[in-house]
């Protein structure tokens, strides 16, 4: 009896004989979620507009002894995403399991100075990107009978950081298009949940985040007093695909050292 128990808690928490595609998997917290699912199992599938840049990828995974293969695709083009999924099909019979909204960029600056192709750019690659590639991989979640969409969104959907209004609205509506998924999809057994990571180190920040004033404030604002490591994030994602989190969907899920509980902590003893 404890010998199948114990067989079945290990199978809870493993992704092995399952197949995901992580976008934008070669930099940042996309690398890293690849590699977590690889290391739980999973057979993965990614993509990068740089070749050069994922075949260094995909010959480190190799040597790793992961399941990973990939191709060059930029996310925010409508055919080349259609090509992608294309690819994914054939690499993985048809059927997908896992499906990581990872691709995003940013450009900062006060609203009113934001120009119209701007704003197409950041709301294309932020929110257009997941969305169809959700459409367009919907047959394939649905065939795997066990589908599981994670967004990756940002705690500037939930609070004022000074992001930018336009990368703050594209999370927010990430958010939103997490909870309608996860309610309509839920008949086919595909569930949506959303990660929203605070500052974290990543090629995207790196240059704000070597900036002190900057980094001193960040820290000011965060509980655990320092920004997240890329691995901190992608071992939410990956437990939210597993079958242990199977219950679970719908939800956007703060990775932030505190930051979006944090009010006002006196420094003063009140009594």
């Amino acid at each position: 009896m404890a010998n199948a128990e114990g067989s079945s808690r290990g199978s809870r928490w493993s992704l092995k004989g399952t197949t995901a595609l992580v976008t934008g998997g070669t930099r940042g917290i996309g690398h890293a979620v690849v590699e977590e699912l690889a290391e739980f199992g999973a057979t993965v599938y990614t993509c990068s507009r740089n070749e050069a840049e994922l075949n260094a990828c995909l010959k480190e995974w190799k040597e790793k002894g992961f399941s990973v293969s990939g191709s060059v695709c930029d996310a925010s083009s409508p055919p080349q995403r259609e090509k992608l999924i294309q690819q994914v099909a054939s690499a993985f019979n048809g059927k997908l399991n896992i499906l990581v909204n990872n691709v995003g960029t940013n450009v900062r600056k006060p609203t009113i100075e934001y120009t119209s192709e701007e704003y197409s750019k950041l709301m294309t690659t932020n929110l257009d990107s997941g969305y169809h590639l959700c459409q367009l991989a919907y047959s394939l979640l649905k065939a795997s009978g066990n589908g599981s969409i994670v967004f990756i969104s940002s705690v500037a959907s939930l609070s004022s950081v000074g992001s930018g209004a336009i990368y703050a609205a594209s999370k927010a509506a990430i958010n939103q298009l997490t909870k309608y998924l996860a309610c309509e999809w839920a008949k086919d057994n595909i569930r949506s949940n959303c990660v929203a990571p605070w500052y974290t180190k990543t090629p995207l920040v790196e240059s704000l985040l070597a900036k002190k004033g900057f980094i001193d404030e960040v820290i000011s604002r965060t509980p655990i007093k320092r920004v997240a490591e890329s691995h901190e994030v992608s071992s939410l994602v990956a437990f939210l695909c597993l079958p242990a989190a199977a219950y679970i969907t719908g939800q956007i899920v703060s990775v932030d050292g505190g930051f979006t509980a944090f009010g006002f902590q006196p420094t003063m003893r009140i009594s």
